[in-house]
């Protein structure tokens, strides 16, 4: 798993709870091109952020995502349905003047994972 690129956790257990740090399309430590593969490498970055606490996005209760621009939510949307599939967490979708890295998309989760 990268090393985040500030001060702090990929991600944090607090009881039954894991929270998911906000996570960019970062892939071989860089930042991948376009919104679209941005949006896979943070959904990906999200898996394996889970799979190291234990989970999967079954166990998300909630996600908070941030984009550079709001016209591409439906993209974003449709590749975040990919990958939940049929699980359907709590969610907020929020646009944002900027992200870490010029990051266009970032998502951060929050999953119930009892000990």
């Amino acid at each position: 798993m990268a090393a985040p690129v500030a001060h702090y956790s990929k991600w944090y257990r607090a009881g039954d709870f894991v929270f998911v740090s906000g996570q960019i399309g970062l892939a071989g430590g860089a930042l991948v091109e376009g919104v679209e593969a941005q949006a896979r490498a943070v959904l990906a970055n999200v898996s394996e952020a889970l799979a190291a606490a234990g989970g999967t996005f079954d166990d998300v209760v909630k996600c908070l995502v941030f984009m550079t621009d709001i016209g591409n939510f439906s993209l974003i949307n449709s590749i975040y349905a990919e990958a939940f599939g049929e699980h359907r967490p709590a969610r907020s979708a929020i646009g944002v003047a900027a992200l870490p890295l010029g990051a266009e998309v970032e998502i951060e989760a929050i999953a119930f994972l009892p000990e």
